[in-house]
Order: structure tokens, then C-alpha cells, then sequence
């Protein structure tokens, strides 16, 4: 397995458009990342999108176990109605 050492030169930075000290933090976080990983530990904190992705369908499967129990409620209830008819 080799290992890849890469260091940000001024060019590179220039060409991406980014300054090397935010290249520098980036890294270091992602570094920092890498190792809390290999530690075991895989919690992160979400980000919005992911936040909102998770809002809307939370949303959602509300509005679903709301239908499932209002139709549930009524089969019922017709269940009941049948039963009284019958007897």
C-alpha cells in the first residue's frame, strides 16, 4: 500500500481558486475526520441538506400513519356496524 503525501503549492491553490490557509483548514479537518474514524467513531454532525431531506420525510410518514389510522378507525367501525346487523 503506498502512501501519498500531498502538500498544497501556491499554483495549485491559484488554479482551484481557493486560498491555501481554507485548503489547510479543509485538510486538517478532513484529517482530523479520518482519525476519529479509525478510532471508531462514525458520528457527524448532518448537514442542512441532509437535515431537511430527513424533515421532509419525516413529514411524510406522519401524513402516512395518519392515513393507515383514520383507515384503520373506519374499517373498524364498519366491522362494528356489520356485527349489529347480523345479530
Amino acid at each position: 500500500m503506498a502512501c501519498v503525501v500531498t502538500t498544497a503549492s501556491p499554483s495549485l491553490c491559484r488554479k482551484e481558486g481557493i486560498a491555501q490557509s481554507l485548503y489547510y483548514t479543509w485538510s486538517k479537518e478532513f484529517m482530523e475526520a479520518g482519525k476519529r474514524r479509525l478510532a471508531g467513531d462514525i458520528a457527524r454532525a448532518a448537514t442542512s441538506d441532509e437535515v431537511k431531506d430527513l424533515r421532509r420525510e419525516a413529514g411524510a410518514l406522519k401524513e402516512c400513519v395518519a392515513d393507515l389510522t383514520l383507515e384503520n378507525r373506519l374499517l373498524k367501525k364498519s366491522l362494528i356496524a356489520d356485527g349489529d346487523e347480523q345479530e
